[in-house]
């Protein structure tokens, strides 16, 4: 199997160039990349790297995920996020390749406190929302073969995460006020990379296995849980802290207002994932702990 990735260097792409390797040759470019296209700025440039490549798979890790700059800059997030998987999709159709791709919980609404079946209606409250929905929408309407994986509240030990913010917060300060009205679960790119190796085998067998599924890990939390985790167990590897330990206050989103709106529940029901690959998803906590364990004082 040759396998063409695309957005190698982000935190899924990167997880994504380790679980790939043992299912074949893995062409893999980001935005940088030289000798061929992989800006996603340039939609149309994409179909020629595809020609070139002739992959029977290609794995789409790019996105334009700043939330609140794509409020201001909606023309660049609709190119990334939508109109490039668009010509992905289209060029899948025409050779016959298999097309993975990385959706977000924000094309929900967010109401409620039930988690969403890929079958729920859609409603994006931003310009990211909005634009990973279109994405999808072109992918499906391509005909091509295809596994969209819808995730959530994605991070990684390598590069810049929500827990590296908390404990570096924490280091300095003595009261800090995390929101606690947004409920989802975080999710590791390691976890995202090794189901789609998985998933990609299964449905290189079953083609009725294409389709769009709930990827994220078991249970839930707020980021106020998530943070609370994540300063509990840098005290228990003995790492120094100003933040006391009543001192990590919830707060509503209403307190903290961004330029893109976010959905307040992001649980997504991940039963047709489960049922369909046999997968067992771990608790959102066990993932976190591990990647505590990479980048915490030893």
């Amino acid at each position: 199997m040759k396998i063409l990735l695309l957005g190698c260097d982000g935190q899924v792409g990167w997880e994504l160039q380790r679980s790939l390797q043992p299912l074949g040759e893995v062409v893999a470019l980001d935005f940088r990349s030289r000798e061929l296209s992989a800006d996603f700025s340039r939609p149309d440039s994409l179909a020629a790297t595809v020609a070139a490549v002739k992959p029977d798979l290609i794995v789409n890790s790019a996105a334009h995920t700043a939330v609140d700059k794509a409020e201001s800059e909606p023309a660049l997030a609709q190119a990334i996020n939508a109109d490039a998987p668009g010509v992905l999709a289209r060029a899948a159709a025409a050779s016959g390749a298999w097309l993975v791709h990385y959706s977000t919980d924000y094309i929900f609404d967010g109401s409620g406190d039930q988690p969403r079946t890929e079958e729920a209606p859609v409603n994006p409250l931003s310009v990211y929302g909005r634009t990973k929905l279109d994405g999808e929408r072109q992918i499906r309407a391509s005909g091509c073969r295809h596994l969209i994986l819808r995730t959530s509240w994605v991070y990684a030990a390598r590069g810049g995460n929500f827990a590296k913010t908390m404990l570096r917060l924490a280091g300095t300060k003595t009261e800090l006020n995390v929101i606690d009205d947004q409920v989802g679960a975080p999710t590791g790119a390691d976890l995202l990379a090794d189901l789609t190796a998985l998933m990609v085998r299964s449905a290189a067998a079953s083609p009725e296995l294409s389709g769009t599924y709930h990827a994220v890990a078991a249970g839930a939390t707020s980021w106020h849980g998530y943070a609370r985790l994540v300063i509990e167990t840098a005290r228990e590897h003995g790492v120094p802290l100003a933040l006391p330990a009543d001192a990590l206050r919830a707060i509503p989103t209403s307190a903290y207002p961004t330029p893109a709106a976010r959905p307040l529940n992001s649980r997504l029901d991940t039963r047709k994932l489960r049922d369909a690959f046999g997968v067992h998803l771990p608790d959102w906590a066990l993932g976190v702990r591990r990647m505590l364990t990479e980048i915490l004082p030893v």
